[in-house]
């Protein structure tokens, strides 16, 4: 019986992101998004506790951390608590915990860090109480949290559609190098997809998203809107922009932008040119396979 896990949350890239108009039923857009983990993560350990004990959490900043900001939210409304307190529900027991979150990727950056927290809470769990959840059951639990922790439990490559929920797990994990741009620049979610509904224009291009995986002609259709929320990051995009000489691409609702290339040297040395000269902090990472990050356990 394992006692004690580390588990990592990675964070994720929308390489194709198109969005619907919303439901009428309950206002949420229905999106189709090819999506796909990278190796820069939160790490994640939980130690199991005696079946009368009181689970306890602690939140912080590894200190690896390129852009940390102030953990101002109440613990238990942080969703890697949230979705222990959900499998507890969803298993009708109780599952006590030691909990502690070291953080590396941004808070509200469109990464999904804090998704990607819930759904490593979700396998943490699974796997310390021999729960024997399959990875739908798990889904099924993060669906109720939010849209993109499904396709996070698992992670890698995937054409994510619906609200989150409909998962389309693909074989190749796409070939390239990336390199992150963090800045203190914020994109509040609901201003942007509110700008997004302003346009009037929002058509759902779920065969737009399919034809990226071939031609690798990344797109975002939350980019505008989140440039015009936010008019330092487009001048933050501009300038890299010029530097790097490629196109610069905007993660989810924002504010974290991205570029690719083809070696991780060159990805490097990008980073290392562009947080040089500009007022940003930038990584190189790569996409991985959930399953190639390191999982530690002990005995």
């Amino acid at each position: 019986m394992r006692h004690h896990l580390h588990e990592t949350a990675p964070a994720k890239l929308n390489l194709a992101l198109s969005v619907g108009p919303p439901d009428v039923a309950h206002g949420m857009h229905p999106i189709s998004s090819w999506m796909v983990t990278i190796d820069l993560v939160d790490d994640l350990f939980v130690t199991r506790l005696d079946e009368d004990s009181i689970s306890r959490y602690a939140i912080g900043w590894h200190a690896e951390a390129r852009q940390p900001s102030d953990i101002d939210w109440p613990v238990a409304d942080d969703l890697s608590v949230k979705a222990h307190r959900a499998i507890e529900r969803f298993t009708n027991r109780r599952l006590p915990v030691q909990m502690k979150l070291e953080k590396r990727i941004p808070v509200g950056g469109g990464l999904g860090g804090g998704s990607s927290d819930a759904a490593a809470m979700l396998r943490a769990c699974n796997r310390l109480f021999d729960l024997e959840l399959s990875d739908d059951e798990l889904r099924h639990i993060a669906a109720s949290l939010g849209s993109d922790i499904p396709f996070l439990i698992a992670g890698g490559s995937a054409i994510v559609s619906g609200f989150g929920d409909e998962i389309e797990l693909l074989t190749e994990i796409p070939d390239f190098h990336a390199v992150l741009f963090f800045s203190d620049t914020s994109c509040g979610t609901e201003a942007v997809y509110g700008r997004f509904d302003a346009q009037g224009t929002a058509v759902l291009r779920a065969h737009a998203v399919r034809e990226t995986i071939s031609t690798g002609h990344f797109f975002n259709d939350l980019a505008e809107p989140a440039l015009q929320e936010a008019p330092a990051l487009r001048s933050h995009l501009t300038a890299i922009e010029s530097t790097a000489k490629r196109p610069i691409y905007v993660s989810g609702s924002g504010s974290t932008l991205f570029l690719t290339c083809d070696t991780d040297l060159e990805a490097g040395a990008i980073a290392a040119a562009i947080q040089a000269t500009h007022t940003v902090s930038a990584i190189a990472t790569r996409p991985t396979r959930l399953d190639a990050r390191p999982l530690n356990s002990i005995e």
